[in-house]
């Protein structure tokens, strides 16, 4: 009965330290200002309201938030091989906005998000996308605004990438809900971001 508690003992803290060693997957926020909580403390940016939500329903992820402000989609495509160096298992694509606030190609922003899934996908072929849509200010025209909203609905589509169509939906235009300059979210605005966007990822981290 001793050896058999023994052994017992020994492969129970075996599978313990195993899982205690198995790494968690990621989930990785590739993008510009509002990625990276401009204005706002980094634990109050919606990424960071998103790791809570996870770390709170128990589920083996962890968030990496690579968010640079200004980025343009350009500026994601130079950054991404060197995120690639380690695994992404989900990636948050939030990138295009500064390219429409500076009225860019929208071929160019269209190439630069797509080179940045294919490089992703061949990295890691079982890789989840989620694209983060935008929405430009009417002044650059309706034609320039209704392409810009079309090319992420295509990239989703052509790539089975999982769409949030516009995420700021609930916050933009909303002056208590961004600072000053009503163009970033307070405090208050990316709680309402964390909460569209957790509505999408929670199903896709369940099922990853």
């Amino acid at each position: 009965m001793p050896a058999i508690f023994a052994i017992a003992l020994g492969l129970s803290l075996f599978l313990t330290a195993h899982a205690a060693e198995t790494p968690a997957k990621s989930v990785v926020f590739l993008g510009d200002s509002l990625t990276a909580g401009f204005g706002v403390q980094p634990t109050e940016a919606f990424p960071a309201l998103i790791a809570e939500k996870i770390r709170a329903a128990g589920l083996p992820f962890e968030v990496q938030n690579p968010g640079l402000s200004g980025d343009t989609s350009a500026g994601g495509l130079r950054r991404i091989d060197w995120l690639l160096q380690r695994p992404i298992d989900i990636l948050v694509i939030e990138l295009g906005a500064n390219d429409g606030l500076r009225g860019l190609e929208l071929k160019s922003m269209k190439e630069n998000l797509q080179t940045i899934i294919d490089k992703t996908k061949a990295k890691n072929p079982k890789v989840k996308i989620v694209l983060a849509g935008m929405q430009v200010p009417p002044n650059l025209g309706a034609d320039y605004g209704g392409e810009f909203q079309r090319v992420f609905a295509e990239l989703a589509r052509e790539n089975n990438a999982t769409l949030i169509p516009f995420l700021l939906e609930g916050v933009g235009g909303h002056r208590e809900l961004n600072q000053a300059d009503l163009i970033h979210p307070s405090p208050a605005g990316h709680r309402i971001i964390a909460d569209l966007v957790w509505r999408t990822l929670e199903p896709i981290l369940r099922q990853s």
